[in-house]
């Protein structure tokens, strides 16, 4: 990862971090064949994977228009994030990932990782993915339906991963932007060997003035642009302790705030890190790490109720804060066989305690009670992988992981603010349980231009913190909270081919791939509506007209299944092109708590998404970046009453090398201006994606 501290730039500067992995990173990269790590937690050739696997390289990051790197990933169709707006303007806690429409939801069903280390929150599952650099990531690796059995728990949909650069030699960079809605950003990167060991360090300061969230036909009085600003600072040190081991370690600062389209909803997050790594790889190919880690976080949002006319805010609740930390630790040895076998074998564990105190009830000009709710978890893994050619062209895979996890300390106070008398006082009992999940795939390459794999596993996700304590309201809108969800339990399978017919140089003009898969996932916790205003109910006590109530619970089974297709086409050295496709079918299957949901279309899935990309080299050294992005229809919620409207959108890119040590950008996201519908509401308001941004 990549580590820095700038005073000038960066308020509170912590001395920031280097992640999981780095030595065992840096050996990637220098490795000529494709190489990748997310699907087995160790480095493997990418043609034996027989998980799918997406990797977007370093040029290709750099060359894609888009402001953030969650903006970036959105061109490939299988990631999505919760919501239709990327980092730029979604709260965090949005800011879920989903792979391949497997239930989206705030709280993530995928794992993101950098360079090792969870970014998903402690206690919501969420991203913060303005903490990941951007101008210093290698290459980001997307293993949707796949890596259950290396990574374990919140792994369920797949694995995301973010690999930074760690070069060994002095080197130095500076990236500083300037766009529409006075968007700056100036991001460091420095890299010093000194004596024996490698100092890294970097540093990112971004803010910007925003957009209004609501469509302008619902435009009011209270709505404002949705601003944000966040800063971060890390520094780290790598250093080998001999030919064959090196250790690194580093911290990480950050620090966010937003305002939410309204003069009273606010947001501030803050994470502090520290990492500890040990790598080796022996002249006899045994690849070992051992690491571990430290989390320190918390969150503060204000929500507000607003009337109809959109001309007066009242507050609604004040989360003012939410203390969570996590500590982990993991350790992982690979070894080759000299028939050609290759073995992983590992154990990781991850603890997190967080708890939400929060303000609500506002009446008379003030908050009159009180929520304290939280737990801890912490679940404990190992698994083992194991692949092996069986005949000329044939590879298997065979996997299995083990996991015990125990939840304690549950707890859900409501107290009055003037007298402290409580209303409720509830303390759940411990819980605890095992999970079984193994995996197996198998890669036959008949001819050097033709691949086909098949894959498939069974993951495991137990509900976050705040899945299980946390209630919440949303304007009109009210979401309780379920101390006894079960954990989520997915059978996932792929089967796909891929041609790459190949030059006689070696290079790949031309390669196409389709992917068949399907997902069929039991107990998914879901929003369910269960009641709608006006009236006073048990569960949710008043709902306003148009207000509805909701409760987090399982829902017996989730299908999604569908077709990804892909095209890379590079017709000679100075363009390429590549064009990707998801058709998804995401549906209820079997709801006994809600069985008028059985036969929807999952909420904020589309049935298709596309996205071409297309960089060429112009005269007077000018390189074009062009992409387009298509997404179908989607409904807003569970009961699909609520439509989001389908859209293209098209983003451009030029830049040009002005000598050799800088680069003039010049970017347009969203060049037609298209209104992109992010959420609607059962009283018509509609929030959209950012409008036409501008850069440079």
């Amino acid at each position: 990862m990549t580590n820095a501290c700038l005073p000038n730039i960066i308020r509170p500067v912590l001395i920031g971090a280097a992640l999981l992995g780095a030595t065992q990173m840096m050996a990637q990269v220098q490795t000529l064949a494709p190489q990748v790590v997310s699907a087995g937690r160790l480095p493997q050739p990418a043609e034996q994977i027989a998980d799918s696997v997406r990797v977007l390289d370093r040029g290709e990051l750099a060359a894609t228009p888009a402001a953030t790197v969650d903006g970036v990933l959105r061109g490939v169709p299988a990631f999505s994030l919760f919501r239709r707006s990327d980092s730029f303007s979604a709260n965090p806690t949005a800011q879920g990932v989903s792979l391949r429409g497997l239930g989206p939801s705030g709280a993530s069903r995928s794992l993101v990782l950098l360079d090792g280390l969870p970014l998903n929150d402690p206690f919501g599952g969420w991203v913060a993915w303005t903490r990941v650099p951007r101008t210093s990531l290698d290459r980001v690796e997307i293993v949707p339906g796949g890596g259950a059995t290396a990574w374990g728990n919140a792994a369920l949909g797949g694995v995301v991963q973010l690999l930074a650069r760690h070069p060994k030699a002095r080197e130095g960079s500076a990236d500083v932007s300037y766009g529409a809605h006075a968007t700056r950003s100036a991001e460091l990167n420095l890299t010093e060997p000194i004596a024996s060991g490698t100092l890294e360090v970097s540093a990112r300061d971004f803010a910007t003035d925003g957009y209004p969230l609501v469509a302008p036909e619902r435009r009011g009085l209270v709505d404002l642009a949705a601003w944000s600003r966040h800063h971060w600072a890390t520094l780290g040190w790598r250093q080998p302790l001999s030919p064959t081991v090196a250790w690194s370690t580093g911290m990480q600062s950050y620090r966010e705030q937003r305002g939410n389209g309204t003069p009273y909803q606010r947001n501030n997050s803050s994470a502090d890190t520290a990492t500890l790594a040990f790598d080796g790889k022996n002249s006899d190919g045994l690849t070992w790490n051992v690491a571990a880690y430290a989390q320190d976080q918390s969150f503060a949002s204000t929500f507000g109720s607003i009337n109809a006319a959109r001309t007066i805010e009242t507050p609604a609740s004040d989360q003012f804060a939410v203390p969570a930390t996590a500590f982990g630790g993991q350790a992982t040895a690979g070894w080759t066989q000299a028939d050609g076998g290759r073995t992983n074998l590992g154990a990781d564990t991850r603890a997190v305690r967080g708890e939400t105190r929060e303000h609500y009830t506002f009446a008379n000009g003030a908050f009159t009670r009180l929520r304290v709710a939280g737990g801890s978890q912490q679940d404990t893994g190992v698994f083992a992988l194991h692949d092996q050619p069986l005949a000329r062209g044939v590879r298997a895979t065979v996997g299995a992981r083990l996991d015990r996890w125990n939840e304690t300390q549950g707890h859900r106070r409501e107290s009055d603010l003037a007298t402290g008398n409580a209303s409720r006082d509830d303390h759940y009992a411990a819980s605890q349980g095992n999970a079984f999940n193994p995996s197996g795939g198998l890669v036959w390459t008949p001819t050097t231009d033709w691949r086909l794999r098949a894959h498939v596993q069974r993951s495991f996700r137990r509900p976050t913190l705040n899945e299980l304590y946390r209630p919440f309201r949303a304007g009109a809108n009210v979401t309780e909270a379920n101390p006894s969800l079960a954990a989520e339990r997915a059978l996932s399978g792929e089967a796909g081919v891929e041609w790459s017919p190949r030059r006689a140089t070696g290079l790949n003009a031309f390669s196409i791939g389709a992917t068949a898969f399907a997902n069929d996932l039991r107990d998914a916790v879901g929003n369910v509506t269960l009641a709608r205003g006006p009236g006073n109910f048990p569960l949710f006590g008043t709902l306003a007209a148009g207000g509805v109530g909701r409760q987090r619970l399982n829902l017996d089974r989730i299908r999604t299944q569908g077709l990804e297709l892909s095209l890379r086409w590079q017709p000679d050295r100075e363009t390429t092109v590549t064009l990707d496709a998801l058709w998804n079918d995401a549906a209820v299957r079997s709801a006994r708590v809600a069985p008028t949901l059985v036969g929807k279309q999952l909420a904020q899935v589309p049935r298709r998404s596309a996205a071409l990309a297309v960089t060429t080299h112009l005269p007077l050294g000018i390189v074009a970046h062009g992409r387009v992005r298509a997404l179908d229809r989607q409904f807003e919620d569970d009961e699909n009453l609520l439509r989001l409207g389908a859209v293209v959108t098209t983003d451009l890119g030029l830049s040009r090398a002005l000598g050799r040590r800088l680069e003039l950008v010049l970017n347009v996201e969203n060049a037609g201006d298209a209104r992109v519908e992010t959420g609607r509401s059962a009283d018509g308001v509609v929030n959209v994606a950012s409008p036409r941004l501008v850069w440079a």
